[in-house]
Protein backbone atom coordinates (compact mmCIF):
# COMPACT_ATOMS: atom_id res chain seq x y z
CA UNK A 1 0.00 0.00 0.00
CA UNK A 2 1.74 3.54 -1.24
CA UNK A 3 2.04 6.12 1.59
CA UNK A 4 2.62 9.80 0.43
CA UNK A 5 3.29 12.60 2.77
CA UNK A 6 2.63 16.18 1.99
CA UNK A 7 3.30 19.57 3.22
CA UNK A 8 1.25 22.79 2.91
CA UNK A 9 1.31 26.53 5.24
CA UNK A 10 -1.82 27.72 6.69
CA UNK A 11 -1.60 31.47 7.09
CA UNK A 12 -0.11 32.72 10.12
CA UNK A 13 -3.18 33.76 11.89
CA UNK A 14 -4.18 31.93 15.37
CA UNK A 15 -7.80 32.61 13.97
CA UNK A 16 -7.84 31.11 11.06
CA UNK A 17 -6.15 28.79 12.16
CA UNK A 18 -8.36 27.89 14.96
CA UNK A 19 -11.39 27.86 11.83
CA UNK A 20 -9.46 25.83 9.54
CA UNK A 21 -9.14 23.12 12.55
CA UNK A 22 -12.81 23.48 13.35
CA UNK A 23 -13.76 22.72 9.70
CA UNK A 24 -11.52 19.45 10.06
CA UNK A 25 -13.42 18.02 13.67
CA UNK A 26 -15.81 16.95 11.14
CA UNK A 27 -15.76 17.17 6.92
CA UNK A 28 -18.37 17.18 4.80
CA UNK A 29 -19.61 13.94 3.91
CA UNK A 30 -19.21 14.99 0.16
CA UNK A 31 -14.92 15.65 0.70
CA UNK A 32 -15.03 12.01 2.44
CA UNK A 33 -16.57 10.57 -0.49
CA UNK A 34 -14.25 12.46 -2.78
CA UNK A 35 -10.96 11.16 -0.90
CA UNK A 36 -12.24 7.62 -0.05
CA UNK A 37 -13.44 6.87 -3.73
CA UNK A 38 -10.37 8.41 -5.61
CA UNK A 39 -8.13 5.34 -3.72
CA UNK A 40 -7.24 7.24 -0.46
CA UNK A 41 -7.74 4.38 2.19
CA UNK A 42 -6.37 6.54 5.08
CA UNK A 43 -5.42 10.55 5.62
CA UNK A 44 -4.55 11.99 8.60
CA UNK A 45 -3.78 15.62 8.92
CA UNK A 46 -0.89 17.23 11.53
CA UNK A 47 0.41 20.74 12.83
CA UNK A 48 2.76 22.38 13.86
CA UNK A 49 2.62 26.07 14.03
CA UNK A 50 1.07 27.08 10.52
CA UNK A 51 3.03 24.53 8.72
CA UNK A 52 0.73 21.30 7.67
CA UNK A 53 1.95 17.36 7.04
CA UNK A 54 -0.76 14.77 5.70
CA UNK A 55 0.37 11.21 5.55
CA UNK A 56 -2.17 9.63 2.63
CA UNK A 57 -2.06 5.54 2.42
CA UNK A 58 -3.58 4.87 -1.35
CA UNK A 59 -4.89 1.60 -2.95
CA UNK A 60 -1.83 0.74 -6.01
CA UNK A 61 -3.55 2.30 -8.24
CA UNK A 62 -4.42 5.62 -6.33
CA UNK A 63 -3.18 8.32 -9.29
CA UNK A 64 -3.05 12.28 -8.30
CA UNK A 65 -3.52 13.32 -11.95
CA UNK A 66 -6.68 11.08 -11.79
CA UNK A 67 -7.59 12.37 -8.31
CA UNK A 68 -7.01 16.07 -9.23
CA UNK A 69 -9.10 15.85 -12.42
CA UNK A 70 -12.28 14.14 -10.65
CA UNK A 71 -11.56 16.78 -8.15
CA UNK A 72 -12.04 19.59 -10.56
CA UNK A 73 -14.99 18.43 -12.07
CA UNK A 74 -16.74 18.04 -8.90
CA UNK A 75 -18.59 21.39 -7.60
CA UNK A 76 -18.44 20.43 -4.13
CA UNK A 77 -15.23 20.00 -4.08
CA UNK A 78 -14.21 23.06 -5.57
CA UNK A 79 -16.05 24.52 -3.53
CA UNK A 80 -14.44 23.10 -0.26
CA UNK A 81 -10.98 24.11 -1.78
CA UNK A 82 -12.00 27.51 -2.57
CA UNK A 83 -13.07 27.54 1.10
CA UNK A 84 -9.84 26.13 2.40
CA UNK A 85 -7.65 28.41 0.51
CA UNK A 86 -8.54 31.36 2.85
CA UNK A 87 -6.98 29.42 5.39
CA UNK A 88 -3.90 27.76 3.22
CA UNK A 89 -0.68 29.41 1.58
CA UNK A 90 1.63 27.74 -0.58
CA UNK A 91 5.14 26.95 0.79
CA UNK A 92 7.92 28.97 -0.78
CA UNK A 93 9.24 26.35 -2.95
CA UNK A 94 6.00 25.93 -4.58
CA UNK A 95 4.73 26.66 -8.17
CA UNK A 96 2.24 28.81 -9.30
CA UNK A 97 -1.27 26.58 -8.72
CA UNK A 98 0.03 24.02 -6.30
CA UNK A 99 -0.70 23.99 -2.42
CA UNK A 100 0.17 20.50 -1.73
CA UNK A 101 3.41 19.67 -2.04
CA UNK A 102 4.77 15.86 -1.75
CA UNK A 103 7.64 15.49 0.15
CA UNK A 104 10.74 12.98 -0.97
CA UNK A 105 11.15 10.02 1.77
CA UNK A 106 14.39 10.48 3.36
CA UNK A 107 15.15 7.82 6.07
CA UNK A 108 12.57 4.56 6.91
CA UNK A 109 13.61 1.77 9.72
Amino acid sequence: MPRYCLALDLKDDETLIAEYEKYHEKIRPEIAESITSSGITNMEIYRIGNRLFMIMDTTDDFSFEAKAAADAANPKVQEWENLMWNYQQALPMAKEGEKWLVMKPIFKL
